[in-house]
């Protein structure tokens, strides 16, 4: 695939309540890139159609899956997207076909890998905070079960953010230093190093 022409993203992964959206704002912030996560396109929706089921969440997250690649489609060659979400929630093919169509030809996974209490433990706190329509308690025994055997998606250059222990922000900005750098021409190259100088 042509690395120069096309356009990169970020995939900040990890099953609910892993610590994904944390990590993608840092992220985000540092490298002074666009983000976009799967609850703040569907949340808004939520609240126009309350009250909103399980099925209907599902319904929504899938409709937000799609606008959150039109708006990569949408976006001029060479860019980069942060981009937060479970991704196990759709099919690893759909995926595929989404960064084909949205002319994605750089794919960086950051993983949160998080252990069952931990995380059942962490979305249990978070539930009195979110809006209606979220699954609630009743999803920590599958929440559970899905944090142990929930894998990365494999799709390119890959780093694992172990979240049962501090995260290690400058190892995991140098690493995407290093990829962004090999995926952009010499004159974003300056643009990135630029951008990195002033937030460092």
């Amino acid at each position: 695939m042509n690395t120069i022409t096309g356009k990169t993203v970020i995939l900040v992964n990890g099953v609910p309540a892993s610590g994904k959206s944390s990590v993608a704002r840092e992220i985000a912030n540092r490298f002074q890139l666009p983000y976009l996560t799967l609850d703040e396109v569907k949340e808004p929706f939520m609240a126009m159609l309350a009250p909103v089921d399980r099925a209907t969440n599902r319904q929504l997250g899938k409709a937000a899956y799609a606008a959150i690649w039109s708006a990569v489609a949408q976006a001029p060659l060479r860019c980069v997207y942060v981009i937060d979400a479970w991704f196990g929630f759709q099919p690893l093919a759909l995926l595929q076909e989404h960064l084909r169509q949205a002319g994605v030809s750089n794919v960086l996974e950051v993983w949160n890998q998080i252990d069952g209490e931990r995380v059942a433990a962490r979305y249990k706190a978070r539930i009195p905070q979110r809006p209606s329509g979220h699954p609630g308690e009743e999803y920590l025994p599958d929440l559970r079960a899905l944090a142990e055997r929930a894998t990365p998606l494999g799709l390119g250059p890959l780093w694992q953010c172990d979240q049962n222990s501090p995260l290690d922000y400058p190892a995991l900005f140098e690493w995407l230093e290093a990829q962004l750098t090999l995926s952009q021409p010499a004159n974003a190259r300056v643009r990135l190093q630029a951008a990195n100088q002033a937030a460092g």
